[in-house]
Order: C-alpha cells, then structure tokens, then sequence
C-alpha cells in the first residue's frame, strides 16, 4: 500500500478541497475539535465541512452546507448559512447576513458585505447605526477575485461576476456580469453562434454596443459639467472651472457627436479658449478666478516658463482649437525663440533619472508647440532646433529598454520610465510620424510593466497608466509584429475592465490616483471621459475591432501623425 501523502498544517488553509481525500488522522481530528468549537456558539456543519484555523470566523449564526470549506484568513462573521458545496477562499471576507445557495464559489480576496453604516451628518461614521438588508446568492454561482458585493444585492442562480467588479445592483439568473459597478455583460446560457463565435467577435460586439450608449449620453454627460452661474466648465458638476475642462468637453463632443458642446457656437468656443493665451509667451495658463487669463511665473534663463498646467494646455488648447477650426492667436513663443543649444542644455537638465514622467511632459509640450507654430505659419524654431532634439533623443535611448531615463525603481518598479516614455513619444515621434527606436524592447518594456499588480490589479488601474501602457504598444506595434498575442491578450483584458467603468449619464471616473499621486479620482467627470474614450480606441484597435466603436480621436490622442515642419 502507498504511504499517505504528508501535507504540512497550513498546506489546507490554502488549499481545503484536499483536505477530505489527503488529511492525516491527527488533521481530522483537530479539524472536528475546531467545528465543535464553534457548534458550542451555535454553529452546525454537513458532513466533509473544512473551516481553516488560521480562518476568522466569529459569528452571530453559521450554517456550512455539505461539502464546504472556510479558507485560511477568510474573515466570517454575521449570520452566514451556505448550501452544499460552497467555498469561501483565502482572504475572502463575508460578514452580514449572507445566504448562499449550493456551489457557490467565492474568489480569493472577494467581500461580501451584508451591512452598512449609517453616515448622517450629526454623528461620526463610527458613531452611526449598522444597517442590514442581507445578500442573498442562488445556486451555481462563481464570485471571481477581488469582487466586493453590497448589502441588499441578490445575485440570481447560475451567475458569474468578473474578476475585481463591485456589484451594486441584482443580476437575473444566467447573467455574466464585470465592471464597477458590474453591469451585465451576456447571457451564460446563450450558444457560441449568438455571441458572435469568437473571442474577437464577442468583443467587437460589446465594443459596439459601448459605443451606442456613449453617443446616446455625450451630450448629457458634457453638459452637466457646465456652470450657468459662471458660464464655465468644470470637471464634473461642483468642481472649479479649468482650462482642460473646457478642452476635454471639445474633445468628447467631436468624438462621439462630430460637433462641438451645444453651450457655445464652435466661434465662441475657439475664441474663449484663444483670449487665454498670454501673448508674451504664447502659453496658457490656468485661468483667474473671475475666469479670465491667469498669470505665469517668471521665464527662466532660456526664455521657458515653468509651470506644469499651461504645459499641459499647450495641447489641450492646441489640439481643441483645431478641432474647432481654429488655432492659437499667437505663437507659442517660449519654444520659438529656444535655440538649439538651448534646447539641449534644458534636455540636458531634465529629471530623467528621478521623475523621467516630467522629462517625457516637457519634451512634449515643446515639441507640440513646435508643430503648432509651424501650422500657424510662424515657422518652428530657431534653424536647427527640432533636428537638434530628436538627435539628441536618438542618441540617449537605451538600446536594453528602448526608453529614456532610469529602467526602474523599488518604489515604482517602471511607472516613471514608461509613463515618460508616453509623453515623450506622443509629442515627438508619433506626433511628427517618425519611427521610434527599438520597437521590439519597448513592447518588451512595456509588457514587464503592464504586469506589476501595484499600477494594474484589478480596481487599481487608472486612465493614465493604462494610456502609457496602451499607446506605447500601439505604436511600437506599427513597426513590429513582436509578441502580438501577449500585446492583444493585454489589451483584451483591459478593454473588458475599461467597458464596466462607464457610469451613465456620467461616463468614465480617472481611477485611482496611486501612490505617486495626481488625478481627479474616481468620480465620472470629463479628463476621465476623454482619456479613457481614447485609451479604449487603442484597446480596440490592439484587440483588432476598433473599426466596430464608429469613432476614431482627431484630437490629443489621435493614431495618425498631425504632420510635420518637414512636410513642403
């Protein structure tokens, strides 16, 4: 006869469903001593029940149904019954009043929350009463991963919940539901030929379907960001009135209405946004707060001025101009009047190896006014200037990486190089129709980033990250076919996420800021609305449908290059 395998203690709190077929007699019996332990407070089990002694369970009433098992750092408390062949797994939480029907899977790190607090004003939350309207779960359902369910949800039988959804509202039965909140997706029942077939079908259809609903709402998820009192846009309804706000609702009305915000004529918007260029230097800084021109700090010694927002509003009042027919009434003189040796010396100085995001920002603003100041006929520098920064670009790339500035750091891992890279590229490169260096190691680069749980567990990504990842493997992907399938699995992933962020009437939130900061957060408003608009055109275009969405960016993020000085 075999020996009986030998499994450590703890190997079960991990891993319960072999407890019944592998335990040791001393195991079993010191798993009995725990359930009736806890029988003593009121619990009862079926036959083959496993609950983890490194498990929390403390409740007010348990019910474990046969054949289910509690793993290790589970936390159970409330009024919790189960049917037969449930499992809670490690991490998982649930607590409240929790009814499962029979073969419910609860995915790792998943919580299940079957109450709430009370949170009036007169009182502090902790101070305030719990409220329980129970979750109630039906048979055959799959919970995956790092899914939170809120109090009063029922979740129909035979349902699955994607990986990192919050379900905030019932599913009917049968449903596959993802997203936050998580938003029904398709019916699990439904034969192969009604989903389309395939994997890139199912995904064109549901790319198309997101599409619908966006254009339906973009007028109403543009205008609830205007201000009648100050005739102004804010980023979501409340919030103070910005630059970029103006300009993000330009870019959503012409991408998915082909017309600019119903507040103001096209004229009107094009002049508004014209009249808050400073005519000295030709940047646009954030604006007063009587809505009129604000001001800039002194130029530095090269004639720059530094400030971070009328950067940034170089494109986003660049580009939103053109989308309106229009341009900016003056030339962006700070980069102008920059001559070659200049410009290398402030590249020079640049933080590549400490902030390479901020390095990779500069280069795009000065390489953006320096197409937007061809456009409007003033030339685009000093002789020699743009040939001297994309030398000086071609000439500093790591060949390993095929990005500029430090590879990576224990804080961020790859964060600061390749959302650098990013900015940089999107300015210069693509922005001019150049071909980047060493295509195959960026998408090298990129994937090994686009792999680190900090910046894109699920619920942890945000427009920005997911935009540095997505545009880089774009466009290194236009001259190389180099790991296509992992490019497009990652870009299916995402895409499927990205669709459940929508919020109607609302659209998309930022995400979450992350541990480097920066974002308007979670809520809908209009920077989220616009980057993700875009990020999911890339993700569709990666994944080979974006021709089912029926739009394509004609602003910032726009595929094609926006032409060159070089062009006669």
């Amino acid at each position: 006869m075999d020996p009986e395998p030998s499994f450590e203690d703890t190997y079960f709190d991990y891993c319960p469903w072999d407890f019944a077929r592998h335990a040791s007699a001393a195991q079993r019996a010191a798993q009995d001593a725990r359930q009736r332990g806890l029988a003593e407070a009121g619990a009862r089990f079926g036959p083959r029940c496993f609950v983890s002694a490194a498990a929390g369970v403390f409740p007010d009433a348990l019910v474990l149904g046969e054949g289910s098992y509690i793993a290790g750092h589970a936390y159970v408390t409330g009024e919790v019954a189960t049917g037969a062949d449930c499992t809670v797994n490690p991490y998982a939480t649930v607590r409240g009043r929790i009814t499962l029907g029979d073969g419910v899977r609860i995915g790792a790190h998943s919580s299940l929350l079957g109450f709430n607090h009370g949170f009036a004003p007169d009182e502090p939350v902790h101070r305030q009463p719990l409220t329980s309207k129970g979750i109630t779960v039906g048979d055959d359902v799959w919970i995956g991963s790092n899914v939170v369910v809120l109090d009063g949800v029922t979740i129909g039988d035979h349902c699955v919940v994607g990986a990192g959804s919050v379900v905030t509202k019932d599913l009917p039965p049968w449903t596959i539901a993802a997203g936050n909140p998580a938003r029904p997706m398709r019916d699990r029942r439904a034969p192969a030929a009604s989903r389309g077939g395939t994997q890139s079908d199912r995904t064109g259809d549901a790319v198309a379907r997101f599409a619908d609903r966006a254009r339906a709402q973009a007028a109403e998820l543009v205008d609830r960001c205007w201000n009648p009192a100050t005739g102004r846009y804010g980023d979501r309804p409340g919030a103070p009135a910005t630059v970029r706000a103006h300009c993000d609702a330009v870019e959503i009305s012409d991408l998915l209405l082909d017309a600019p915000p119903a507040r103001l004529t096209a004229a009107a918007h094009a002049e508004r946004l014209r009249s808050l260029q400073d005519p000295v230097s030709g940047l646009v800084p954030e604006t007063a707060p009587d809505g009129g021109p604000g001001a800039l700090p002194a130029p530095a010694h090269d004639g720059w001025v530094e400030d971070g927002s009328a950067e940034y509003h170089v494109l986003a009042v660049g580009y939103a101009l053109e989308l309106l027919g229009s341009r900016f009434a003056h030339p962006v003189h700070a980069a102008l009047r920059m001559t070659p040796d200049q410009l290398v010396a402030r590249l020079e100085g640049l933080p590549w190896r400490s902030r390479a995001w901020s390095a990779g920002a500069w280069v795009d603003c000065w390489a953006t006014a320096a197409r937007l100041n061809h456009v409007r006929g003033a030339g685009s520098g000093a002789p020699g200037a743009l040939e001297a920064l994309f030398g000086w670009l071609t000439t500093r790339v790591d060949p390993w990486t095929g990005m500029w500035g430090a590879a990576a750091s224990p804080a961020e891992g790859r964060l600061q190089v390749v959302n650098g890279y990013y900015r940089l590229t999107r300015g210069s490169y693509a922005q001019f129709g150049v071909a980047v260096p060493y295509a195959e190691r960026v998408v090298d680069t990129v994937l090994d980033h686009a792999r680190d749980p900090r910046w894109f567990a699920p619920g942890r990504e945000n427009a920005c990250n997911v935009l540095d990842v997505a545009h880089p493997l774009w466009l290194a992907g236009r001259q190389t076919g180099h790991r296509t399938a992992e490019v497009r699995a990652w870009a299916e992933e995402q895409l499927t996420r990205a669709l459940g962020r929508w919020r109607d009437g609302a659209g998309f939130g930022f995400g979450p800021a992350g541990e480097g900061g920066g974002g308007p957060g979670r809520e809908p408003g209009l920077q989220g609305t616009e980057m993700w608009l875009a990020i999911v055109w890339l993700l569709a275009d990666l994944a080979g449908v974006a021709d089912r969405l029926g739009y394509r960016p004609r602003g910032i993020h726009r595929p094609e290059p926006a032409g060159t000085p070089w062009e006669g």
